[in-house]
């Protein structure tokens, strides 16, 4: 019989859970930054092997939230939790002995689904830590996201806890999310990557139009930032840095779509969206009271 079920990937920001994700499906799906609160939504992946099935979901790290935003991003936690059959609860190892996850995530009771709490970045600490931490987590896998070490018996243990069940998607899906979805996260790595400051923090992309029927595929996208000053900087000195991070983010999706692709890249100022509900919808954050029951 086959198992199948949703792996939820819960941590603080930083942890990892981005790297973990796109190193189990074998396929860039979640961006990867420095940068914390770089995932904003929950992203799905999907590993099938063998006679198991994971619906994998990388979640926005667990914070206190500070402005709609960010309890939309706690929302979205919170609510994959709700989904799971499995959680995994992520670590930074070299962050010491992590705390409960109740504590992290401030829930009032421990979620429904088993919870297997993984030490990651486990290549990254001395003896002394890793002694500490096995003393005090003797039973938590010790893997790295980046470099694949720990994830066969992790994958194993996670598969013992999912339940027996057909497959819920078709074997060769890696999401359920859409192209342009990528695509649009992808340009918004990109600008991360070039920015600093709080910059990053303020920037959300659309993809207005996305033309498959051309050759190159013609895609058309808008970076927001809440502020005119903001909109300057990610110009640039006579508009270097929009054609760089537009170059870059080209590289990426073409890689993505297997062919050429023409990035249509414009910046527009949607003031203070961050803090704005209604503002926040056309980019698909929602804050919890909203969410449909």
């Amino acid at each position: 019989m086959s198992r199948a079920g949703i792996v939820t990937v819960v941590g603080k920001p930083n942890a990892g859970k981005s790297t973990l994700l796109n190193h189990l499906v074998g396929e860039k799906l979640s961006i990867v930054s420095s940068k914390p609160q770089s995932t904003r939504d929950r992203i799905v992946g999907i590993r099938t092997e063998g006679d198991v099935q994971m619906v994998i979901l990388d979640t926005p790290g667990l914070l206190n939230p500070r402005y709609a935003l960010q309890r939309a991003m706690r929302g979205v936690a919170l609510q994959a939790l709700q989904d799971a059959d499995v959680v995994l609860y992520l670590a930074d190892a070299s962050e010491g002995v992590p705390a409960p996850l109740e504590t992290a995530a401030e829930l009032p009771q421990p979620p429904r689904a088993p919870v297997i709490t993984v030490l990651n970045k486990w290549d990254a600490i001395g003896p002394e830590d890793r002694d500490a931490l096995t003393a005090s987590l003797p039973d938590a896998p010790r893997i790295s996201a980046l470099t694949g070490e720990g994830i066969a018996p992790l994958l194993e243990r996670v598969a013992e806890r999912l339940p027996e069940s057909p497959y819920l998607y078709p074997e060769d899906e890696l999401s359920t999310q859409t192209l342009r979805f990528f695509v649009s996260e992808l340009v918004r790595e990109t600008a991360l990557e070039q920015l600093e400051e709080e910059v990053p923090y303020s920037v959300a992309c659309e993809v207005e139009e996305y033309r498959e029927d051309r050759s190159p595929v013609y895609i058309r996208a808008v970076l927001y930032v809440e502020r005119e000053s903001q909109k300057a900087i990610i110009i640039g000195h006579k508009g270097q840095r929009i054609r760089e991070i537009g170059r870059l983010a080209r590289a990426k999706i073409e890689a993505l779509v297997g062919g050429p692709v023409y990035l249509d890249l414009w910046i527009k100022v949607l003031a203070n969206w961050r803090k704005n509900p209604r503002a926040m919808q056309r980019f698909g954050y929602r804050l919890p009271e909203e969410r449909p029951s």
